[in-house]
């Protein structure tokens, strides 16, 4: 396919979750540089629009063009409601409202793919989509019945090397490989976030994303207390997150055994982009958030106790340490060593 002028109406598929939508942004980047008047469209579900936000086109800055909402969660829960296929259908339209060229679905599930047969197309539309799992990643074989163009991608493949995979094939380009930086947030809008207010704090602070959907994945409260304890020892206040009262009652168990360690009122996805940014250091599980102080190129320290390090770690940017490994949780004096490289 030629794209010298090429200016293609494209869709972009990755509706969950944070961390998946988060490593799909630097297709966006990707694209633009070289399609830089092409439309640019993301289906990604609703509780994730916050993510692509900052990446809306205005002005002379000219990123995403629309963000469609997508509220299957939602919706699969109030199925029978009238009020419900009104928003669907709704949905059905606005993702209507364009003739796509290129559908790029980098996901791998059943949902996306039928997002993709929904779209509208034009004639020779490329509809690109993955042709195999990746271990240790979600995928349903039937998806591939949706596209005209499935992507084989080796087995072992980090999720943003995986997109790009799908793209680079969708296009016809040579594969871009990691010499070519992802970029995932613009430099404005990260020094444009400002501090979030935190009740309590008095000094430079370390956020401790300590939580994550499955506890094999979760480091042990001891380490947490063991790190909390060396690094209050050096003037930095730990905080500890939460996002559902059960987290809430471990975050408050590890602060209690802390000196000043805070745990915070609940945020939105939305605040967590401030609370990350006016952080020293931010020190996490592999989870949403704190892939997301990673792709913010914020001092963060990733941790792997049961998932695989090389299928998400930030390879991008100086400010990241990722320790452990699957089945190999980093010790203490690991991350502790990892920490102090990054405050220092």
């Amino acid at each position: 396919m030629d794209t010298k002028s090429f200016s293609p109406k494209i869709l972009l598929v990755k509706l969950s979750s944070l961390g998946d939508v988060l490593h799909n942004l630097p297709l966006v980047w990707d694209l633009r540089a070289r399609l830089p008047d092409a439309q640019i469209d993301w289906v990604v579900e609703e509780g994730y629009v916050h993510l692509l936000e900052p990446l809306l086109t205005s002005g002379n800055f000219k990123s995403i063009d629309h963000i469609i909402p997508f509220g299957l969660r939602r919706w699969k829960i109030n199925l029978f409601k009238l009020a419900t296929w009104k928003e669907f259908f709704h949905f059905k339209k606005r993702l209507q409202e364009s003739s796509y060229d290129i559908i790029i679905e980098t996901q791998g599930l059943l949902k996306s793919a039928l997002v993709c047969s929904l779209a509208k197309k034009s004639p020779n539309a490329v509809i690109a989509g993955l042709a195999n799992a990746t271990l240790y990643s979600g995928y349903e074989p039937l998806a591939r019945f949706f596209y005209n163009q499935s992507v084989q991608v080796p087995i072992h493949c980090h999720a943003v090397d995986r997109s790009r995979k799908v793209m680079s094939s969708a296009l016809d380009w040579p594969l871009l490989e990691r010499s070519t930086t992802p970029f995932f947030y613009p430099a404005n809008y990260i020094q444009s976030l400002t501090d979030k207010s935190i009740d309590g704090l008095q000094k430079p602070y370390v956020l401790c994303f300590h939580s994550t959907a499955r506890e094999a994945k979760r480091w042990s409260n001891e380490n947490w207390i063991t790190l909390g304890k060396e690094l209050s020892s050096r003037e930095y206040q730990l905080v500890f997150p939460w996002g559902s009262p059960s987290e809430k009652l471990i975050s408050t168990q590890l602060a209690s055994q802390i000196p000043e360690a805070i745990v915070p009122t609940a945020f939105s996805i939305e605040a967590a982009f401030s609370l990350i940014a006016g952080a020293a250091l931010t020190v996490g599980v592999d989870t949403g958030l704190t892939h997301l102080a990673a792709v913010l190129g914020k001092p963060t320290v990733e941790i792997y106790c049961d998932s695989p390090r090389w299928k998400t770690e930030g390879y991008w940017s100086e400010h990241i340490r990722n320790v452990g490994d699957f089945q190999a949780p980093p010790n203490t004096a690991e991350v502790i060593k990892a920490s102090l490289e990054l405050l220092a």
